[in-house]
């Protein structure tokens, strides 16, 4: 189900759970007749009704029957497989039989495989002629043919860079390349349209209506129909392997979810050490990412493309809880460059907002993570990192305190606020301004852009209005973060 849910399939009811070996694949097929046995999948071809898939589910043995149809099930089916205990699943009647027989027959039986996707570009280099590349959606190289010799440089480049170059790419969007993936199985055949980008020939990877990937073949010229057939055959077996791997990194990810949070909640060294991170000097980032109306569309997004890994490291480790995406890296690592490396990944409307923790022992990892969060309350674009905004930090806690009430609200600033509100004076800016040049009139009147007597005539009008003790170190600075206070709680 984790692979075919893929493929647009739904478990519609499953009577004995999931929990269930599968043995083999059977077609329905009326005319004959040939009966299902225990274990296996039977794929319900010839079943154009509701009363066809009644009696087919109700009379089966087999462990799960497969309809073409959307959710919901209708009630006499389920009715129907409650009578038989098979499990009835529901594919979109888009995806053509024969892949949903291939798919189901490699997921059971093991069917022909031809290894990883490095093994398959291999097979497909060797049958089609000339090196391959396999990518994702965003052209993002997945696997490569072992042998690349003489191939041309944006080739070279796709491989170490592990995607293909931006030049490179919008020259194939701008000749239609990425347009005609979108819709079309047929494999396209690209010219050389930049001195670095020599002649291709492209088959889209799909699971049904979804895009998944692309086969890139590097060719001398147009080939033949059956060298064409041969890399559409390619880009279907691609599509399994990216299935099982959708599947696989779907579990890995809810697991590496999972190791996170506890991690960030109730630190321990063995979780540490499953998620393959050092036990020291480790940062926490938090971010958010809105995109449209959708509420966490683009947070899911982020979270995808933070655990994508396709067989390489990758320097965090990631877990998406509510809408905000928390990745522990290690300290050594950029963290600014690592949110903006994030950011070039998702759609261009996106919006990205993340703070940057402190460095943190594992143990010390709940702390970083309330720094990030409390950075990530004070992003307005570029990271916040805490290092550098501490200070800020400290003003945003002192100031949600202050909207608590649980700080003064009389004393020399208040009643200079006050008094500004009633009386239209710039008082406590002034007061601001003196403090901040340390009682240097003339630093303070240049901030403030007044002559010098102008704020000397201020501060002997503000003595009047309530008492400012400017000799005392300790009343100082309490007026000092007072201000600040005010001034961040107005913002």
């Amino acid at each position: 189900m984790d692979v075919l849910g893929s493929l647009g399939t739904h478990l519609a009811c499953a009577p004995r759970g999931r929990d269930a070996e599968l043995r083999g694949v059977a077609l329905h097929d009326p005319a004959e007749n040939t009966p299902a046995v225990a274990g296996d999948v039977l794929l319900g071809l010839g079943t154009p009704s509701v009363a066809a898939a009644v009696r087919l589910v109700s009379s089966t043995v087999a462990s799960a029957v497969v309809l073409h149809g959307k959710p919901p099930l209708d009630e006499r089916v389920v009715a129907a497989a409650r009578k038989s205990g098979a499990a009835v699943l529901l594919v979109d009647p888009s995806v053509p039989w024969s892949q949903l027989a291939n798919v189901t027959q490699t997921l059971v039986n093991g069917g022909t495989r031809t290894g990883d996707l490095f093994g398959l570009a291999d097979v497909i280099a060797g049958v089609v002629g000339g090196p391959v590349t396999i990518e994702d959606q965003q052209s993002r190289v997945l696997a490569y043919s072992y042998r690349q010799e003489d191939v041309d440089p944006v080739r070279v480049q796709t491989i170490l860079g592990r995607r293909v170059p931006e030049e490179a790419r919008r020259a194939l969007d701008e000749f239609g390349v990425f347009t005609h993936l979108a819709s079309s199985d047929e494999p396209i055949f690209v010219p050389k349209l930049t001195p670095q980008l020599g002649n291709r020939l492209v088959a889209a990877v799909r699971a049904g209506r979804e895009l998944l990937g692309s086969v890139w073949v590097e060719v001398t010229g147009p080939v033949d129909a059956a060298r064409s057939a041969a890399l559409v055959d390619g880009a279907r077996t691609a599509a399994l392997h990216l299935l099982r791997s959708r599947a696989s990194t779907d579990l890995e990810r809810q697991a590496e979810a999972d190791l996170v949070i506890r991690l960030l909640e109730h630190p321990e060294a063995a979780d540490v050490a499953r998620l393959g991170l050092p036990s020291a000097d480790l940062r926490v980032i938090a971010v958010q990412a809105h995109a449209g109306e959708g509420e966490h569309g683009a947070a899911v997004l982020a979270f995808q493309r933070a655990t994508a890994g396709f067989g390489w490291s990758r320097p965090g480790r990631s877990a998406l809880f509510g809408n905000v995406l928390y990745t522990v890296i290690p300290a050594a690592d950029d963290a600014v460059e690592w949110v903006r490396s994030l950011q070039r990944e998702l759609p261009p409307e996106a919006t990205v907002l993340a703070g940057i923790g402190g460095p943190a022992e594992a143990a010390q990892l709940p702390t970083s993570r309330q720094e990030a969060d409390e950075c990530l309350a004070l992003s307005t674009g570029a990271p916040v990192v805490y290092d550098e905004a501490w200070a800020q930090v400290l003003l945003h806690r002192l100031a949600a305190v202050a909207e608590a009430g649980r700080l003064p609200t009389r004393g020399p600033v208040s009643d200079l606020l006050r008094y500004d509100a009633e009386c239209g004076t710039q008082y406590a800016a002034t007061l601001r301004a003196w403090l901040a040049a340390q009682g240097d009139v003339r630093a303070a009147a240049r901030e403030l852009t007044v002559h010098p007597n102008t704020l000397r005539y201020r501060m002997q009008k503000m003595s009047e209005v309530t008492p400012l003790p400017l000799d005392d170190p300790g009343q100082r600075l309490a007026m000092a973060i007072a201000l600040q206070i005010a001034l961040h709680t107005t913002r």
